[in-house]
């Protein structure tokens, strides 16, 4: 039979029109599948509207609580993990260390069976000064600055041989570093640390990349950052640098002494050379023609009477005073 179907309810806004078409389609269904009357119709519409709006409700409630569930869990559980930029992961299963190592990125893992421990492979700097002895039992102090990180691909076995950061240091490097100095210094004496530090510097860089290359840890730099010596010691030090240079400064005096008497017994020399050739050379002639070269053209004012003019012949030899000479 053929019902028509009254769809009672006020106007639906944009939230109710789901739930009024699904009241629509409640109350048809009823009406087309089983000969009934209206109100018949209309109550088992009714009610399995209200059923289906209950268990729509029901289900959304349902889907909060679950997310909220879910995200609650994530949160306590932790199925992933993130590695920063400059670290490792070392995955440990039930705390044994596995051989895989984590790269920089997130990562999925299993919660309360996997855990991961993060370890920094940036460059790190441990400064330490120690003390020690040298050749001529001088006490000397040595300031050190080291730059160094752990091998990226040996993460994981550092972490189960050392642990962390705090332990490399303290377990491992100013060990290192202390037993070097102290291996190093007492082959050189004091004087010749000052002269040859670089050659001191070397031989501590060599031996801390073997030491430290051994528990996967990588040497990047080695700097001594200060050498100092007792006050005792550098006054010492002081004194033979001011005696040094003092007697510096008197061998140039004598030396530059010496260099001065060798030119005066040079110059003589020279002196007494020339004159002789000047004695061997020397003529008559020579000495009027110096004479007249040096004479200012004045006759002495006062002579005697038998003086002649000194050096110059003014007759000439035809002359009859010369020839009566």
């Amino acid at each position: 039979m053929k019902l028509k179907v009254l769809y009672l309810g006020r106007k639906a806004n944009k939230n109710n029109v789901a739930l009024s078409r699904i009241f629509l389609a409640c109350t048809v269904f009823y009406g087309q599948v089983q000969d009934m009357s209206y109100g018949t119709v209309l109550f088992k519409g009714t009610m399995a509207f209200i059923n289906v709006r209950n268990n729509f409700r029901s289900t959304t409630a349902f889907s909060i609580v679950g997310g909220f569930v879910l995200l609650l869990g994530a949160n306590i559980f932790k199925p992933f993990t993130i590695v920063n930029t400059g670290e490792r992961g070392v995955v440990m299963r039930f705390g044994q260390v596995q051989n895989v190592i984590l790269d920089e990125g997130i990562h999925p893992i299993m919660p309360i069976v996997t855990s991961v421990k993060k370890l920094s492979v940036r460059v790190q700097k441990t400064d330490i000064e120690s003390q020690a002895g040298t050749k001529d039992l001088q006490t000397i102090k040595i300031a050190v600055s080291l730059n160094w990180h752990i091998e990226p691909t040996q993460v994981n076995k550092v972490y189960q041989r050392i642990r962390d950061q705090e332990q490399i240091i303290n377990a491992i490097i100013l060990p290192a570093i202390t037993e070097v100095i102290k291996a190093a210094t007492p082959k050189k004496t004091a004087e010749q640390i000052l002269k040859e530090r670089a050659d001191l510097k070397a031989e501590i860089d060599n031996s801390i990349k073997l030491r430290l290359a051994t528990y996967g840890l990588y040497t990047d730099d080695v700097s001594l950052v200060n050498v100092s010596f007792s006050p005792e010691f550098a006054a010492a030090i002081e004194a033979k640098q001011i005696a040094e240079q003092q007697a510096k400064q008197a061998d140039y005096v004598a030396l530059k002494a010496a260099k001065d008497a060798e030119a005066e017994v040079n110059r003589a020399k020279g002196q007494a050379e020339a004159q002789k050739l000047l004695r061997q050379n020397l003529t008559p002639q020579i000495l009027q023609q110096q004479a007249i070269q040096k004479w200012d053209g004045h006759f002495p004012q006062v002579m005697g009477g038998s003086s002649a003019l000194p050096l110059i012949n003014i007759s000439p030899p035809s002359s009859p005073v010369g020839q009566a000479k």
